[in-house]
């Protein structure tokens, strides 16, 4: 297990840090509440640990051997992560009405979907698979790190929905809300598009 430790401080670190999925669940929750942020959540982290898996069994070296692949997914990724911002910036404050039910939120194959283009998602992926994955036979230490990572990233991605629900109760007025989502919104449009330009 101590070999694990440097693996599960990376997770951490990744997981908790803040990047498009962590800010679009935020915001997602605020609006929407935990409940229906869940899936979103079991969505992006399933998608995560099975990207850390797949590059681990070689299709990390695939993308390396065509960067043109490479910058396609990226900017996929980049413009549906400005296309999300723009949703978040010009959506309406939920109502603050205590009798009104938050309507549903963004599916487990949207959240999964989401992880499969974020460009940080296949970055921390491929230092996984060079830096933890070992060497000789790595499909069942793949498979313990894939595991580990779905374990990690859940109660992470979830610590960012309940800031998310604290903070629409802490908002006692549409405009405060409002300007909540210009900033998240403004926020993962920058942690989009500084992977990009720098």
């Amino acid at each position: 297990m101590l070999s694990l430790l440097p693996f599960l401080l990376f997770a951490f670190v990744a997981s908790i840090t803040p990047g498009p999925t962590n800010i679009l669940v935020l915001s997602h929750s605020a609006r929407r509440g935990l409940g229906a942020t869940l899936p979103l959540i079991l969505g992006a982290c399933v998608s995560a640990a099975l990207v850390v898996l797949v590059v681990g069994l070689g299709l990390g070296e695939t993308l390396l051997r065509f960067p043109r692949v490479q910058q396609a997914m990226t900017w996929a990724g980049v413009l549906w992560l400005s296309w999300l911002a723009w949703q978040i910036f010009r959506s309406p404050p939920p109502s603050l009405d205590a009798g009104d039910t938050p309507d549903r939120g963004m599916s487990v194959l949207a959240g999964a979907g989401l992880q499969v283009i974020n460009p940080k998602v296949w970055m921390m992926a491929v230092a996984v698979a060079s830096v933890f994955a070992g060497d000789g036979e790595q499909t069942a230490r793949l498979l313990l790190l894939s595991a580990l990572f779905l374990m990690v990233c859940l109660p992470c991605m979830t610590v960012w929905a309940l800031l998310g629900v604290g903070s629409a109760r802490v908002l006692s007025s549409p405009a405060a809300f409002k300007r909540m989502n210009h900033g998240l919104a403004l926020l993962l449009l920058l942690s989009a598009w500084l992977g990009v330009l720098l």
